[in-house]
């Protein structure tokens, strides 16, 4: 879904001029796209069933006013491959403002990419002008460096479509017609399941580093092979991720880890030098990429595994909260930074010190709620209890009560499962807490009563 700091956004004009026929283009209605004129298709991969009902009244609305609009991007790509969209967005000839006017249900968002938010019932159909690559006098930047800043120079459709970022988002969808526009050979790409910019990778990635991580995210995601000019280019711009924005950065690793496809995803991320810039200390952590040394190659194993149980959680159903990515991805760096200050059974003040070092300043720039950088730092520390028997010190009930009781399973369940071991223990916590959300305020009051009174002896 398109957003004030994320938006799908570059297409290949070089590539526009020569497509191949593909899949699905047996009704063409113009034989190849010429420098500006698009190939246009039946989308006969597509059920209009499949099409989201609210983004057809937006459309609807806008082309009875006299403007241009499509269904644009992810949901065309992911409705031709034949996945469920998450989102459906409209690009449209109309600017913000007129398309404010129309719809009282809008309201225009962001700075570096304005757009209308359209609200019904809950859902929201995000709504954007057709752009045009910004002017680099006028871009807030020196004129020799490509990053853009600000991106709200109003154009046509086809200038919209070759300044997004792969060929398989320039995809345009004109639901009145059904028919499919393609401006930058994008249906061939997607039928060779492969991801390209459009126009000169080095000049794409200059301009938006974070287009890396979305790189990224579609190969694993979607299972899609990048193009070697691409990934060079990826290769080459992975340092200046250090550049952009850290809220949209982290936004980007976080859909990573959500996406059931994280595994994946680090170990490319990681390939192509954008881990030691996003998470530099995780990257130190696992050591050099090529290692001898049995104890990195171990450490690299632990953050492996435990990617790959995650993903096996997200693709059964399971929702992270942010607390709990944090702290898979910080677990084990704290722990041997503990051990590196000499602290092989670390307090729970000590843990929380070591942890503020590695895991604050993370969360510091990239904004992330204070409440789930807590949490990540606590989660960690409470494997060691769920590991333990109960005795006359530790208190299960209290223990269970605590607001991080249902993250810090999580993550004990993840290290079993990565492991294969101890899924009798885990079995045991799911009972007790089972049992322990019957228990009443009074017998929580009591337990509570008990531990103050063995603080006070001890």
């Amino acid at each position: 879904m398109p957003r004030s700091n994320d938006h799908d956004d570059d297409h290949d004009s070089s590539r526009a001029t020569s497509p191949r026929r593909g899949r699905g283009r047996a009704q063409t209605s113009q034989a190849a796209p010429s420098k500006n004129q698009p190939l246009v298709v039946r989308a006969e991969a597509i059920d209009p069933a499949a099409l989201d009902q609210d983004a057809l009244r937006v459309i609807s609305r806008l082309v009875r006013q006299g403007h241009e609009a499509y269904l644009v991007g992810g949901c065309v790509r992911d409705l031709m491959i034949g996945r469920k969209p998450k989102d459906f967005d409209v690009a449209t000839s109309a600017n913000p403002r007129q398309v404010k006017r129309l719809f009282r249900n809008g309201r225009v968002i962001g700075r570096r990419f304005r757009l209308v938010q359209i609200h019904y019932s809950g859902h929201i159909i995000e709504t954007a002008t057709f752009r045009r690559e910004p002017d680099p006098t006028t871009n807030g930047s020196a004129l020799d460096d490509l990053l853009i800043v600000e991106d709200n120079d109003y154009g046509t459709a086809e200038e919209d479509a070759l300044r997004r970022d792969f060929t398989v988002n320039g995809l345009f969808l004109d639901p009145t017609e059904h028919r499919i526009l393609d401006y930058v050979g994008g249906l061939d790409d997607l039928e060779a399941r492969l991801l390209r910019t459009i126009g000169d990778p080095l000049v794409r990635l200059a301009e938006d580093p974070v287009r890396i991580l979305r790189a990224i995210k579609f190969a694993t995601r979607l299972g899609f092979r990048i193009e070697e000019g691409t990934w060079e280019a990826m290769r080459q711009h992975a340092p200046e991720l250090a550049r952009s924005a850290p809220p949209r950065v982290m936004e980007e690793v976080l859909r990573l880890l959500r996406s059931g496809s994280a595994l994946g995803a680090f170990r490319m991320m990681r390939k192509c030098g954008a881990l030691a810039v996003v998470l530099p200390a995780l990257d130190e952590h696992m050591g050099p990429l090529e290692s001898s040394s049995p104890e990195e190659n171990e450490r690299k194993e632990r953050v492996w595994r435990l990617l790959e149980a995650l993903d096996a959680d997200v693709q059964r159903g399971g929702q992270p909260s942010n607390a709990l990515l944090l702290a898979v991805l910080f677990h084990d760096v704290v722990e041997r930074a503990c051990e590196l200050e000499g602290l092989e059974n670390p307090t729970g003040v000590e843990w929380t010190e070591v942890a503020c070092d590695v895991i604050d300043p993370v969360v510091t720039e990239a904004r992330l709620a204070r409440r789930d950088c807590v949490r990540a730092r606590a989660v960690p520390f409470q494997q060691r209890r769920l590991a333990q028997a109960p005795n006359r010190r530790f208190r299960p009930l209290l223990f269970m009560a605590s607001e991080e009781f249902e993250e810090a399973l999580q993550l004990f369940r993840l290290r079993t499962a990565a492991w294969g071991q101890g899924w009798d223990v885990v079995e045991g916590w799911l009972e007790r807490f089972e049992a322990a959300k019957a228990a009443t305020a009074e017998e929580l009051a009591v337990e509570r009563r008990r531990s103050r009174r063995r603080r006070r002896k001890r």
